[in-house]
């Protein structure tokens, strides 16, 4: 790494000696890094950067681990989105939900991480991909990313479809990317004896879960949340930046807008409306 390098900033700065590092498992890394100086205001207030990272400002300062050096000629706005929600929609199909070759995958909520996991699922292989979301500006969008078939969720039940377009038997890997317990439970539902159901969408600390023991054991496979899409940046970033140069990952389709830093404000409010996947500062 040198000054003037091209990178990406990530949250993932893997510390190699806890003991998931140890163990060879650097993508749970327990002990991440962060910048051990803190940013301060002129006037001394120190600040607190989003996730170790920074955002809405100029500069920041981060570990040397959190900087993935990638390929310069990529767009800045589209491969920066690697940086966060984008690299845990890909991640959770593609590492933490293992989608191979034909398998069938559903996903719930098709907002940026969402969607990014359709693109996940695509890019590996998968056959039959079903987007289910209320939205039906978000439909459209994922079927963009690589999504088979959508459900509408106001007037569907998203279960029985999935289970329809599967052969009444539920999808290989269903992906929760909302955070919410009636969408996992569904999700619960959606899944083939021995599927596999992801957890992405990020919870409020309030949130439960009620599942019958029974249907638990009884239909066998695995409930995984996952973190960051259990990505390596420092693996990852670079071959997805070089699948999106080659033409077989299309970031930029995540940027629905770019804005200067003093439009912020607004951006929220149309990411709360529903209206973006993505707004992007350009400083």
């Amino acid at each position: 790494m040198a000054p003037g390098d091209f990178v990406v900033l990530n949250w993932r700065a893997v510390c190699g000696e806890c003991r998931a590092c140890r163990r060879g498992r650097p993508w749970y890394c327990f002990a991440t890094h962060n910048a051990r100086q803190k940013m301060t205001l002129a006037d001394g207030t120190t600040l607190s950067p989003a996730l170790g990272i920074g955002a809405f400002a100029d500069k920041t300062l981060v570990a040397a681990g959190q900087c993935t050096k990638v390929d310069p000629r990529a767009r800045p706005e589209a491969v920066g989105l690697l940086g966060c929600g984008v690299m845990a929609g890909l991640g959770s199909a593609m590492f933490t939900g293992a989608v191979g070759l034909g398998d069938s995958v559903a996903v719930f909520g098709c907002g940026g991480v969402g969607c990014a996991a359709i693109a996940g699922a695509a890019l590996a292989g998968a056959t039959t991909i079903i987007a289910i979301d209320r939205d039906a500006r978000k439909l459209d969008v994922a079927t963009q990313f690589g999504a088979t078939h959508t459900v509408d969720a106001n007037t569907t039940d998203p279960v029985e479809a999935v289970r329809g377009w599967t052969d009444g038997n539920g999808a290989d890997v269903c992906i929760e990317a909302v955070g919410n317990p009636k969408v996992m439970e569904q999700a619960f539902y959606a899944r083939d004896l021995a599927g596999t159901l992801v957890q992405v969408g990020v919870p409020t600390p309030d949130m439960r879960i009620d599942l019958p023991m029974i249907e638990f054991f009884g239909r066998g496979g695995a409930l995984k949340p996952s973190w960051y899409g259990d990505c390596l940046p420092d693996r990852d970033f670079p071959k997805l930046v070089d699948l999106y140069l080659a033409g077989r990952l299309d970031l930029d389709l995540f940027v629905t807008e770019t804005i200067a830093l003093d439009a912020v404000e607004a951006a929220f409010a149309r990411m709360q409306r529903g209206e973006v996947l993505r707004s992007v500062v350009v400083l």
